[in-house]
């Protein structure tokens, strides 16, 4: 039953991942609850999160939606700040991780709950105050990524959307690559350091993969509705998971 529950929650955090963002705020208290610690859990969970955006990568060039040099470069602006920020996961103490975690959680309903702008052609050309403000919170975004990964997706999409000036489905076809680049160092510093439980974060990949896959395919297919769609899910979601429990 403890696999099951953990294959389901990757299915649904893998999908809610590519589709938008926070499926992390899911399977890092499934993975605490399973008796995980902090540390322990936030490496496990970054082996669900490399397969499934491998994956997410892999789906949206099938679908015909790569663009692998301007997502190499925004990639490689959040490495320094992942690295930065695994190596502070690391460090972190259990009890302020559980803390951050529930914290963050409710900062994610916020955002979830600020109506959003109209989506964007995706052609308009990005002004150097613009290129500014993308490549600094790139690299915030790194370092959040590497620290705690939890609703990254929302912030690199609000990035990407505001300063890139892409839709939506582009935005997300760039968030994946993204984080599948960082996440790989931030991985690697996780198990070298002993935080990785291997047979739970595999069946928790599995389910991340799975998922990953079927959002990347809706998000080509569908667009923004079904995009605004998941989002009224998961904050209806969270904000049940918070006052029932």
């Amino acid at each position: 039953m403890m696999f099951v529950l953990l294959f389901l929650t990757g299915i649904t955090a893998g999908f809610i991942n590519v589709m938008a963002g926070g499926g992390s705020t899911l399977t890092l208290p499934v993975l605490i609850f399973l008796g995980l610690d902090g540390a322990l859990a936030n490496g496990t969970n970054r082996l669900a999160i490399l397969i499934q955006n491998i994956v997410a990568v892999y789906g949206f060039r099938k679908n015909k939606f790569s663009a692998f040099k301007t997502s190499a470069k925004y990639a490689l602006i959040t490495l320094p700040g992942a690295v930065l920020g695994a190596f502070a996961a690391i460090q972190l103490d259990d009890f302020w991780f559980k803390k951050i975690l529930g914290v963050i959680i409710v900062f994610v309903i916020a955002t979830l709950a600020i109506p959003k702008p109209k989506e964007k052609s995706g052609n308009e050309e990005i002004t150097l105050k613009n290129k500014i403000f993308l490549y600094t919170s790139l690299f915030g975004a790194g370092f959040y990524g590497g620290f705690i990964q939890a609703g990254v997706g929302f912030i690199l999409m609000a990035i990407l959307f505001y300063f890139g000036n892409l839709n939506l489905i582009k935005v997300n076809m760039h968030k994946v690559f993204i984080v599948f680049v960082y996440t790989v160092p931030a991985f690697l510093i996780f198990v070298f350091s002993g935080n990785v439980d291997w047979l739970l974060g595999l069946v928790l990949a599995m389910g991340n993969g799975i998922g990953g896959w079927i959002a990347a395919r809706l998000s080509v297919k569908r667009g923004e509705k079904i995009i605004r769609f998941v989002l009224i899910i998961v904050l209806i979601g969270m904000a049940a998971k918070l006052v029932l429990f």
